[in-house]
């Protein structure tokens, strides 16, 4: 039987760390504070709203949450988030995508302030992502699965890592990350020739294709580590992983599920960079 790598476990580690941190920025008179940003009311927005603003009231954290119709303008948005970027009150902004289709996102991510930006959508934080450059803030989710890799202590020094997946909210910034803690990283995707020959070679395996349980036994092999970070719908519409977590399971050392897995701490990582750049506001941190 695999160890199964529960976020619950990764959370709490943090939680404990956090709150040290908090604590020493109200001794200095300062509440940390997040700005959600929401243009309409998506179902998928409100739910990762609730549970981003119960881990963050949890820790100390003060939330506001900016809600605009999705008739708004481009132009007004801007204003908006200009102001949003202005108050002192607020130290991390959340700005959920995609936007409205006639709101032009190349030109969003540009205005967020890259300071305050806590989920890496200002271009700013991606270049600092892929120079190795830490004052920046990585897309919550990779650095989610870089966390709970080192909690469950897996060195991946040296390891060779696949990863499914080369998109920039995950897999083109999960391997910038891994690099950065010299993994040697291969990105494979959908029209990657022998794909499960290739990831059956690692010896870390991080699913992040977004395709409902295409990860089966025939990817992998004994003794892998299984990251899934897959968010998915299955046929009777359960939510599952890219993984088809009741075939690879047994055949694995480590596996993470999902539910109950990477995106468990992805509100814990949104938190952290909240916290941090309070911390940086005060010179606690570069």
């Amino acid at each position: 039987m695999a160890l199964l790598m529960k976020g619950s476990e990764v959370v709490n580690a943090m939680k404990e760390r956090m709150l040290k941190d908090v604590e020493e920025l109200n001794g200095n008179g300062i509440t940390p504070g997040l700005a959600i940003v929401r243009v309409g009311a998506r179902p998928d927005d409100l739910s990762y709203e609730r549970g981003a603003i119960k881990r963050c009231e949890g820790l100390g954290i003060k939330c506001r949450v900016f809600e605009y119709p999705e008739t708004i303008t481009q132009q007004a948005l801007i204003d908006e988030i200009r102001k949003v970027n202005d108050d002192n009150g607020i130290h991390g902004i959340l700005i959920f995508r995609p936007l409205p289709k006639h709101i032009d996102e190349s030109v969003i991510k540009y205005v967020i302030s890259h300071e305050k930006d806590a989920d890496c959508l200002n271009p700013v934080n991606v270049a600092k992502v892929f120079e190795g450059d830490e004052t920046g803030f990585a897309p919550c989710t990779p650095e989610a699965v870089v966390e709970m890799l080192d909690h469950f202590g897996i060195n991946v020094a040296g390891k060779k890592v696949t990863i499914i997946g080369r998109s920039m909210v995950v897999g083109k910034p999960l391997s910038m990350l891994l690099l950065k803690k010299h993994a040697t990283v291969t990105i494979c995707h959908t029209r990657t020739k022998n794909l499960e020959e290739t990831c059956k070679e690692a010896e870390i395996l991080i699913a992040a294709a977004g395709k409902a349980k295409m990860v089966t036994g025939v990817f992998v092999s004994e003794g892998q580590v299984v990251v899934d970070v897959g968010i998915n719908m299955d046929e009777n519409g359960n939510l599952c992983g890219d993984v088809d977590f009741e075939k690879v399971e047994p055949l694995v050392a480590s596996i993470s599920p999902v539910p109950g897995g990477v995106g468990s701490v992805t509100t814990s990582v949104l938190a952290k960079h909240v916290i941090r750049s309070a911390k940086r506001g005060l010179g606690l941190v570069w």
